[in-house]
């Protein structure tokens, strides 16, 4: 009688416990589902985007000074179009004419960011260089339509929808560019292997991560002392149903198949997308390539701590790749 009881307290014991790991990792998984994918950012995790990017004070102040230079690029005339991508969403977009444009930039934000805030200290170098440049809204951010955003597998779709859309606008007389930065940055990546029309002639990307699982992975593990691995399945299997994309998708698989010329940048002091990652991009890349790394950048500021570097580096990517434009329009 006594063995059954203490049988029976095991039992219930080790019922308990499965129940509380199970707890602990449904717990995790709608922390991580809610604060990578979701629109809508709960209370609670909006005050811990420091400890997610791993960014410091004195990054931190530099991005403040950005601020002016964003508030003056959305004050500046602009047109605001709309697009609908392949699943219905609606797409926003803010497009910038060149009094005399030589090229087209379509540019992609990062995470949980904006147009004006990631392109606002870059903006006055690309328009007076004669380009025009369409800033897109990421779907699940800002004034594009979606709950989610999908850390690229989703939206290089959206992208190539920017392609096709300025494409036609320009009649295929104007080179095109895709620029990007962070999240952005992978999202241009993703469509390295797509059908483009001969205009689109290179991709920038900066700071960009390898995959959603990847990045993940690194903030989880280093950035927010998680144990990913404990929740990683869940993850993928949310992130599936969420987004109906494989969250294991990467950069490099788009990039062995790449058709357009490519152009890496990455700081060494990033904290949020380790340098490591764009090497990977970078080594996985099929087309022409060149790599940009900048000693002790933070995330997303490799062009304020080596502008003109950064400046004569993609104006020799220009100068290279722009060649002469499209006579006549093809369809994308």
């Amino acid at each position: 009688m006594k063995n059954g009881k203490k049988t029976l307290l095991l039992g219930v014991g080790l019922g308990l416990a499965t129940a509380a790991v199970v707890a602990v990792q449904n717990t995790l998984t709608d922390i991580m589902t809610n604060l990578a994918l979701e629109r809508k950012l709960s209370s609670k995790l909006k005050m811990g985007r420091r400890r997610v990017s791993g960014s410091t004070k004195e990054e931190e102040k530099k991005l403040e000074a950005v601020k002016a230079l964003s508030e003056r690029l959305e004050e500046t005339a602009k047109e605001t179009v709309t697009i609908t991508a392949e699943d219905g969403i609606s797409l926003v977009g803010h497009y910038f004419e060149a009094e005399k444009p030589k090229r087209v930039i379509i540019a992609m934000h990062g995470w949980r960011s904006a147009w004006s805030r990631d392109f606002g200290g870059i903006a006055d170098f690309w328009h007076k260089n004669g380009s025009s440049v369409l800033y897109a809204e990421q779907r699940g951010q800002n004034a594009s339509g979606g709950d989610y955003m999908g850390f690229g597998p989703i939206e290089r779709f959206d992208c190539f929808a920017w392609v096709k859309y300025i494409h036609e606008r320009t009649g295929g007389k104007l080179p095109i560019y895709l620029a990007g930065i962070s999240m952005g940055a992978s999202t241009v990546l993703m469509t390295a292997d797509f059908p483009f029309p001969s205009t689109v002639k290179g991709i920038m990307a900066d700071c960009g991560y390898t995959s959603p699982k990847a990045i993940w992975r690194h903030v989880a593990k280093d950035n927010l002392h998680m144990p990913y691995g404990f929740i990683s399945a869940r993850i993928d299997k949310a992130y599936r149903r969420i987004t109906n994309a494989e969250s294991c998708y990467s950069c490099e698989d788009a990039l062995r198949e790449a058709t357009v010329p490519v152009l890496f940048v990455h700081g060494t002091a990033d904290k949020f997308v380790p340098v490591e990652m764009t090497y990977q991009n970078y080594m996985a890349c099929a087309s022409p390539k060149e790599l940009l790394i900048v000693p002790g950048a933070e995330h997303g500021l490799s062009y304020w701590v080596e502008q003109d570097k950064y400046e004569s580096t993609v104006k020799a990517f220009w100068k290279k790749y722009d060649g002469k434009p499209a006579k006549k329009a093809e369809e994308a």
